[in-house]
């Protein structure tokens, strides 16, 4: 039994071995942020454990299964705010992040006209939306569970982006011409299932992460080819790509057409960005 924060702390991260010690620590700090509204610093007089809310530690159960925490709190952070996340929509990730950071510092004129494909939390075209100058901003995904939370996260952020449900691969998104065409579609191929960790394969959507095997970059070939038509003569695209098939993007889009095609690393230093001007 704990009757002090940190002891608590230690404990119950020493039961998510899946995890680091660090990062194990840095999630049960987060559930206990959340249920006991308290902020670290505030956790010195802290409720003994025998005292601890139900429902937090039902969540610390689900933790010790594996569900990622954002789905637990039905939220996660993502550029500097915080979106809703539920089990139709993918985890806004840092390499995502990345991507909103790399057009943000390349596109600084005002009024651009922007689309996002496969937005599930709108985590993109939101961002852009609220960090760039008056620009004009749709998101497009194939479920409408998915497109219902984004338009929940635009309100709840004041975002102006518009939703619309639209299948890429069978559909042409009825948005004129844009500026910018961003997406970061299913890239995962079926055969890495298996070396997945079981918190996304068991969680996150299987239709936001996978394509068959023997054509993986068929979402980068159907959204590009789609974008010579959609995108403004200079206009630009953007990819998050696997890094395992950075190449063979690039080379796709310079059979395509498109010019100054280039691969971006992330902070990891893995090819995870891929950019290109009609």
């Amino acid at each position: 039994m704990a009757n002090n924060y940190q002891e608590l702390v230690q404990r119950w991260a020493a039961e998510l071995r899946q995890h680091s010690t660090e990062e194990a620590e840095n999630l049960i700090n987060w559930l206990l942020e959340h249920h006991l509204g308290l902020r670290r610093v505030d956790m010195m007089h802290f409720l003994e454990e025998k005292d601890l809310p139900n429902a937090l530690k039902q969540d610390f159960e689900k933790l010790k299964a594996g569900e990622p925490i954002q789905y637990i709190l039905g939220r996660g952070p993502f550029y500097g705010r915080e979106f809703l996340v539920n089990e139709h929509t993918l985890i806004p990730r840092n390499e995502t992040e990345e991507l909103v950071h790399l057009i943000i510092k390349e596109n600084p004129q005002s009024g651009l006209k922007i689309l996002d494909i496969g937005t599930g939390t709108g985590c993109i075209p939101i961002s852009l939306d609220l960090e760039m100058k008056s620009p004009e901003v749709y998101g497009i995904d194939i479920s409408e569970k998915a497109l219902e939370l984004a338009q929940k996260n635009g309100e709840l952020l004041k975002s102006n982006v518009s939703f619309l449900k639209c299948d890429i691969l069978n559909e042409m998104p009825n948005v004129g011409e844009l500026d910018i065409l961003v997406s970061n579609p299913p890239y995962v191929p079926d055969g890495e299932k298996s070396e997945m960790h079981r918190n996304v394969l068991d969680f996150e959507p299987e239709l936001a992460l996978f394509v068959p095997d023997e054509d993986p970059v068929l979402f980068y070939r159907v959204i590009a080819e789609k974008g010579k038509l959609l995108l403004k003569p200079g206009g630009k695209l953007y990819f998050e790509i696997h890094e395992r098939f950075g190449s063979e993007v690039a080379e796709l889009l310079t059979s395509l057409g498109y010019q100054d095609v280039k691969l971006v690393r992330d902070l990891n230093g893995k090819e995870r960005i891929a950019s290109a001007i009609n």
